[in-house]
């Protein structure tokens, strides 16, 4: 029997011993056996901090993405024998599509998310902080990566994707990853990591794996290292108080299984486009990954007057699923992934029992296609109904993880909230209502109790992704029973593997420090106009000060003729008395336009490709007929472009702040440009 291989320290490594045989969900017959035994937990861990960390630390966020983005490109091309393994776990096509590409896809993602960040190896967060009168002594929070490693301790059901959804992020942030799928399938988890490996695409250090035991691994976690925990809330609660995780004050995350809930609103009924997305989206969420999903749907609450025909529709719908062997194209359910699970989901379908009775499926038979049932762990859907649900404790405490669900009442939306609520936190719920009303107090009245929730109806249905589907770019995470953490997220999540620290000093040392341009920070002033430097000469803080323009009455109404904007303030006939202006007042985007006038090099083709928008613009001071206005022109920031097409004009987009002042030396007006600015050659 294949054993499996541990990637550390930059070699693969079997454990000792025989280890755990792991075996094919469908047919029963030993895959693999896997080991940790012998591994030094401690010098694997020292190793990412050591080897790992300095090198992901060096680069930049966007040559951290593009590496991501490189990555994924490598693994979609090998996608094939991925779903291959996959099967063995029970999974059918669509199943593994989910963990497979839906793995993949998040590093696709945090990939494009580069553009959010500086082309630094750190970022500001936030705005800037002004403390001292003057101008001259600001504030301002950097983060920076954190110098440890990135523990993430998997939970059995996706294999793929629990891995490359948390390590795309880390890896963006700067931090390497020591990854500890579940055993039971980890087989899966090993062979696209040799495929990772074998790329040389990651920084060596940069990915680190045990299939197996995760042993005394924690007791060498530092205040600097990161550890995220996917599972039951058991484990999770074991792991998040060890002693060394307290001691050291470890960041811990934690995405437990739920008991997620889906609300029928009392506007939909037999007939309308709502009801049957609502069945719909049931018996996929109880049938996708045989109901192996921490996302999964444990609770149906419908309107009281409703409830026979909605057990009795989701049931029929349920008796539709095709179950037996993922290779066979008709089945649309495989089996769970091993015995025990089976007999797990079984135990805690006997506890639901006691309050609650099921009204489609057996717990002791199941028909299946093209595989035996006895050797397999297949199981057949299981809808339960409770008509007490506020009596009920089961139903709200006890967790079935596979394809079982329970049906229950509620009067009023009041109701459902409540009853919503009694999962003492979750990591989704749904409301299918037409009515937006009802959405609307539904989302308000129980979002403290939900990480996310979806609203769904007709209008986007159709391109819903689902109520069990996180999103690279949300949180994935929820309150209370669901673990208290949250993942992804965007850039919220990149900021999990950072440590964000406050800096005070004066605008010309955060700028140094930020790679921003501050105000009041001292500029460099050239004899060459900063329109005529290609993107690599340009450096922040290269600054123009304009000449002078007078602004005259004419200027103003020629503007309004031209633009069509004829407000009061802008025509010498109106009368200001009760106004907030002493007389006619230029446009402001006609100081804009004249600043322009008076910042950009006009005449000779230059290495400016055009203007690419503004980013902020604030008319802070008025500007009468008879001042005189210049600008302060400064490059405040530069952000990389990829190349699109071979023949593309290889180039970066510069942003300039843009300061107005008139003749007294006062603001009147602030704004932050765009332009696209050419490169000497590719990036």
């Amino acid at each position: 029997m294949k054993k499996l291989e541990n990637y550390i320290e930059g070699k693969w490594v079997a454990g000792d011993g025989e280890g755990r045989a792991l075996f094919d969900a469908v047919t029963g017959e030993p895959v693999a056996a896997a080991s940790t035994e012998g591994l030094d937990f401690g010098a694997i861990l020292d190793y990412g901090r050591k080897v790992g960390n300095p090198a992901l630390r060096k680069m930049t966020f966007h040559e951290r993405g593009r590496m991501l983005r490189t990555l994924a490109v490598y693994l979609i091309e090998r996608k094939e024998n991925f779903y291959r393994i996959s099967y063995h776990t029970g999974a059918t096509r669509s199943d593994s599509w989910i963990d497979i590409e839906g793995g993949i896809g998040n590093l696709f993602v945090n990939s494009s998310l580069r553009r959010k960040f500086p082309d630094l190896p750190y970022c500001t967060d936030g705005d800037p902080v002004a403390i001292s009168k003057a101008g001259n002594f600001i504030g301002h929070h950097i983060m920076v990566p954190k110098e440890g490693v990135a523990i993430h301790i998997n939970a059995f059901n996706f294999p793929v994707w629990g891995m490359l959804e948390k390590c795309a992020v880390n890896w963006l942030a700067g931090v390497p990853a020591v990854v500890k799928p579940a055993t039971i399938t980890s087989y899966l988890t090993e062979a696209v990591v040799k495929e990772i490996i074998a790329s040389q695409i990651l920084p060596e250090g940069a990915l680190q794996l045990v299939c197996g035991s995760a042993g005394d691994m924690l007791d060498h976690v530092s205040s600097q290292d990161v550890v995220t925990v996917t599972g039951s809330e058991i484990t999770g609660m074991k792991l998040r108080s060890h002693p060394k995780i307290m001691s050291e004050s470890v960041y811990f995350n934690m995405e437990a299984d739920s008991l997620n809930c889906i609300v029928l609103g009392e506007d939909v009924h037999p007939g309308m486009a709502e009801w049957d997305i609502f069945i719909k989206e049931v018996r996929k969420e109880m049938t996708i990954k045989a109901g192996q999903r921490c996302t999964a749907i444990r609770r149906i609450f419908a309107p009281e007057n409703k409830m026979e025909e909605v057990w009795k529709a989701i049931a029929a719908s349920l008796s539709q699923t095709t179950i037996g062997n993922p290779l066979n194209e008709k089945v649309r359910m495989g089996s769970l992934a091993g015995k025990d699970q089976r007999q797990e989901v079984r135990a805690q379908v006997q506890k639901l029992l006691a309050s609650s009775q099921i009204v489609y499926g057996s717990l002791d038979s199941v028909n299946v296609v093209d595989a035996d049932s006895n050797n397999g762990a297949f199981m057949s859907p299981i809808l339960l109904k409770n008509e007490k649900p506020f009596e009920s404790r089961e139903v709200h405490e006890v967790e079935a993880f596979g394809p079982v669900s329970t049906v229950m009442p509620y009067k009023t939306m009041e109701e459902a909230i409540e009853l919503s609520k009694k999962g003492k936190g979750s990591l989704c719920s749904t409301i299918v209502t037409a009515d937006n009303k009802i959405a609307k107090d539904y989302v308000l009245g129980a979002a403290s109790y939900h990480g996310r929730i979806l609203v769904l109806n007709e209008e986007c249905a159709k391109e819903s992704t689902g109520h069990g589907s996180p999103l690279p770019l949300l949180v994935h995470g929820g309150p209370g029973h669901a673990g208290g953490g949250e993942e992804m997220g965007g850039i919220r999540g990149v900021r999990h593997y950072m440590q964000r620290s406050a800096i005070q000093g004066s605008p010309t040392s955060i700028t140094a420090i930020t790679g921003t341009f501050h105000q009041n920070a001292k500029g460099r002033v050239s004899d060459i106009h900063p329109f005529k430097k290609y993107y690599e000469d340009l450096q922040v803080g290269d600054q123009l000060v304009t000449g002078k323009r007078m602004i005259v009455s004419e200027d103003v109404d020629r503007f309004a003729d031209l633009s069509g904007d004829h407000f009061y303030a802008h025509l010498k006939e109106t009368d200001f008395t009760d106004t907030m202006f002493e007389k006619q007042v230029a446009h402001g985007y006609f100081i804009m336009s004249a600043a322009a006038g008076l910042f950009v090099d006009s005449y000779e083709k230059n290495p400016v490709l055009l203007n690419y928008g503004i980013d902020e613009l604030r008319f802070t001071k008025p500007v009468y007929p008879g001042t005189e206005i210049y600008v302060r022109f400064t490059c405040k920031e530069k952000v990389p472009q990829d190349k699109k097409e071979e023949n593309e004009i290889p180039r970066g987009i510069v942003k300039w702040l843009v300061e107005m002042f008139d003749d007294t030396d006062e603001q009147v007006g602030i704004a932050t440009i765009l332009t696209m600015v050419r490169r000497k050659k590719d990036p």
